[in-house]
């Protein structure tokens, strides 16, 4: 089973098989995705990488975290899960609270 690496500080320029030619240094590369995020307050380039097996996404750590690509110093490590965000992101709120507490509606008051 093979293990995915998250690369960041990455150059806009980079590319997926930039990427591909380096981490083959560690071992077999099984896929490699790059993700932009359009933000412009925070503009986001980064990538995960999938090595065929634990031991050489190890070694992909130990050789390329850190080390230069495009003049931008790599960040790799094992990919951690994705967390679970609630939806919406709003003011409103569904919690009943007692600011916002109305017989019979769970729906904060109006102004």
């Amino acid at each position: 089973m093979g293990t995915k690496l998250f690369v960041g500080n990455l150059s806009r320029a980079t590319t997926e098989e930039d990427l591909s030619a380096l981490f083959s240094r560690a071992g077999t590369v099984d896929s490699v995705e790059v993700i932009t995020v359009q933000d412009p307050s925070t503009p986001k380039h980064f990538a995960f990488v999938d090595m065929s097996s634990p031991h050489e996404a190890e070694k992909a750590i130990r050789l390329l975290n850190g080390s230069d690509l495009q003049g931008r110093a790599l960040k790799v490590n094992i990919a951690r899960p994705r967390e679970k965000r609630p939806a919406g992101g709003g003011w409103y709120t569904d919690q009943v609270t007692p600011r916002n507490r109305r017989k019979g509606s769970s729906r904060p008051k109006s102004a």
